[in-house]
């Protein structure tokens, strides 16, 4: 079923996004982890394409082994930065002979060894990806970031961009990771300025480690609040994962209580976070 469908239908969604895993001895570990959120009963999973597309053969064995044996909606991720015309036609057809209809259209990070990955002339930026991908009639998610692009010059900039994307054809938008719901509100009302009224669903990560605080920062440019960061700073192992999903449920009761379109999930591949945050909230998120 195409997700855009869904979104028709359902006053709110769940999702979660899993990443292939790289090694055969860790596939078991994914599989555990779908184990433990089939009950969730998610409305979409998602799959990731590894940087340059890096994973894509993993990421097309994953999209059609979950689909075919736990029956989610799957959509598949997909970058361009290093792929042609011919490439990404093949891999089309290929997904809806496999009865795969949703896509998540992203440009795509550059390599840092970039010398080594042939960078496409077909395919600049994602709004490329989305017009190419929209005549195969699928069904398309694109990214949003609510507090800008690390590329972009500004937030209107990065809208400006994400408006391309929807005008080529994408029909929902799953934000970036972010910490502070006022900047979440703060981009749906510049989109809405904007006459981006596409359905936005909100990207869920915990913070369960102390390391992930300066990750998240350099890596996604987000903003996490002093006083949470003060919170768990020289704190074990243990107080800093239950504190981000204490937090983590607090920020979802708020989003849901304000009427988010839906909650999806970036779980590493693990499910004990995931898990607390959905059993502990106080509504419903189908």
């Amino acid at each position: 079923m195409k997700i855009c469908d869904k979104l028709n239908i359902k006053k709110r969604v769940l999702s979660f996004e899993f990443f292939p895993p790289k090694k055969v001895e860790n596939e078991h570990i994914l599989f555990e982890t779908l184990d433990e959120l089939t009950h969730f009963n998610p409305d979409f999973v998602s799959i990731t394409y590894g940087a340059g597309g890096s994973t894509k053969d993993k990421t097309l064995e994953w999209t059609l082994k979950i689909k075919n044996d736990y029956k989610f909606t799957v959509m598949m991720h997909l970058t361009c930065i290093t792929s042609d015309k011919e490439e990404i036609d093949q891999l089309l057809d290929n997904l809806k002979k496999n009865g795969i209809e949703n896509i998540l259209a992203l440009r795509g990070d550059i390599p840092k060894d970039g010398l080594n990955y042939h960078i496409s002339n077909d395919f600049k930026y994602a709004s490329d990806l989305v017009g190419f991908i929209k005549k195969k009639n699928f069904c398309i998610g694109v990214a949003g970031y609510p507090e800008g692009h690390l590329e972009a010059v500004s937030i209107d900039e990065d809208i400006f961009n994400l408006k391309k994307k929807i005008e080529a054809g994408g029909d929902f938008i799953i934000t970036q990771l972010f910490f502070d719901n006022r900047l979440f509100y703060r981009y749906l009302e510049l989109l809405s300025k904007n006459n981006i009224n596409t359905p936005v669903l909100a990207g869920i990560m915990p913070i369960t480690s102390f390391a992930q605080v300066d990750k998240f920062k350099k890596m996604c440019g987000v903003h996490i609040p002093e006083e949470f960061i003060n919170r768990i700073a020289d704190k074990d192992d243990d107080y800093v994962f239950n504190a981000g999903v204490e937090y983590t449920i607090k920020q979802c009761e708020d989003l849901l209580s304000n009427g988010v379109k839906g909650l999806h999930f970036y779980t590493l591949n693990k499910s004990e976070a995931t898990k607390k945050i959905l059993n502990n909230l106080r509504y419903e998120v189908q």
